[in-house]
């Protein structure tokens, strides 16, 4: 199995990034990993969509949601169907994020790896972003910017959301802040090339999202 994941995910990223290097981004590694992560985040747009697209629809249903689950608050089996039918009629899979993180964990841990063994060797001549940031070490204005990042896409898949006192909605407030802390806690002590890509892969669905939305919001018009 591990031999599947070497010669299929683990080295073809690897070879991805250093061909980038040499050929695309200036001997520059941050140039290098932003290339990397822009092609990954292609490569994934379609899952990405659908699955962003059905999470934004969740939020604007939660009022719906929590109707149902009121209306059927003594029966957890009515509660379940009601709910589903609700998912159904508008397309929209409850699990979509879930599947998604299934599906990319593969590469994730694979760019993960990557970064932590390759910058070591010597693959790369340098591991400077614009000269200014070492990829190897930690860096502190990657991580705040990352986290930064982070709460602004966190607030941004709020806004479809209309205004409730339910359950639901004060966890997916909730979820907002705890974003960002999770980004921070991972980041803190991990080389800066891991926070460079969690910054763009961010800033990447920031703009996806924009994309949605508005598209939604036009969707939406009579």
């Amino acid at each position: 199995m591990s031999g599947i994941y070497n010669q299929f995910i683990y080295q073809p990223i690897l070879q991805l990034l250093v061909f980038i290097y040499n050929h695309l981004a200036f001997n520059d590694l941050g140039l290098a990993i932003i290339i990397l992560t822009v092609v990954i985040r292609f490569v994934f747009l379609p899952l990405f969509h659908k699955s962003t697209k059905g999470q934004m629809v969740l939020q604007k249903l939660q009022p719906e949601v929590e109707k149902i689950k009121n209306h059927h608050k003594n029966s957890k089996e009515a509660q379940a169907a009601a709910l589903m039918e609700l998912y159904r009629r508008h397309g929209v899979n409850p699990f979509g994020n879930f599947l998604l993180l299934i599906i990319q964990l593969p590469v994730l841990i694979a760019l993960y790896q990557v970064f932590m063994n390759e910058l070591s060797g010597t693959l790369f001549a340098t591991h400077d972003f614009l000269g200014l940031i070492d990829l190897k070490n930690r860096s502190n204005l990657l991580v705040g910017l990352s986290v930064a990042a982070q709460y602004f896409q966190g607030r941004q898949l709020q806004l479809p959301q209309k205004s409730g006192d339910g359950q639901t909605a004060k966890i997916n407030q909730f979820m907002v802040f705890l974003g960002p802390v999770i980004t921070f806690m991972i980041l803190l002590n991990l080389p800066a090339a891991v926070a460079l890509y969690w910054l763009v892969t961010t800033i990447f669905s920031i703009g996806h999202q924009f994309y949605i939305i508005k598209g939604l919001t036009q969707e939406s018009k009579p």
